[in-house]
């Protein structure tokens, strides 16, 4: 349950988002978007990110640009995104049909205790990717907003950046496999390249 009525649920939120998900592929950044998307729905077509802070959007554009022909969401959180900053320069410059960079704001920090992080504190992640040149930016605060950026996730006329406003409240935890080398595999598995 949101705390501010002007905010979703996380849970809720992601659970839309990869509704009827078809063949995308979702790299997750570290922590709660993380448990969000394996709480959506375990899937081998999911990359969860342990670690590497501030890389999830460019471990995305590197499977976009592998994979031109598959739609790939990167949903991550302010926090990393904000540590990965950069990316949203080199990936609109890249310019990748098929990929999304979604990031679920909070507002916080949430993996290292909740402290502000600069989009609480006014930053806005939509306009610094609109001015890093990516060709569609959404600030999305209600399911409708969801329901469209789904449909923008079958359009291969990316590359697509949005934010999600997402309550702080709290949400237990939904701990997805945490084995490197089995997720790497796995996933490796399902886009038919060789295991090792």
């Amino acid at each position: 349950m949101t705390t501010n009525p002007h905010l979703l649920d996380r849970r809720e939120a992601v659970k839309a988002l990869l509704e009827d998900r078809s063949d995308l592929l979702v790299v997750s950044g570290l922590g709660s978007s993380s448990y969000d998307v394996f709480d959506a729905g375990e899937n081998a077509a999911n990359f969860y990110l342990w670690g590497a802070m501030g890389g999830a959007a460019m471990i995305g554009l590197g499977l976009a640009l592998a994979q031109p022909k598959r739609p790939v969401a990167v949903i991550t959180g302010d926090g990393e995104q904000l540590m990965g900053i950069g990316s949203l320069l080199t990936i609109a410059a890249k310019k990748p049909g098929n990929l999304a960079i979604i990031v679920l704001d909070n507002g916080h920090f949430g993996e290292t205790g909740m402290q502000m992080s600069h989009s609480g504190l006014g930053s806005r992640l939509e306009v610094i990717a609109g001015g890093a040149g990516f060709h569609s930016v959404s600030d999305i605060a209600d399911f409708e907003g969801i329901a469209a950026l789904r449909r923008k996730l079958r359009n291969f006329d990316g590359p697509h950046f949005a934010r999600i406003r997402v309550s702080t409240a709290h949400v237990a935890r939904a701990l997805p496999p945490r084995d490197g080398v089995f997720l790497k595999n796995r996933f490796r598995g399902h886009l038919g390249l060789p295991v090792n």
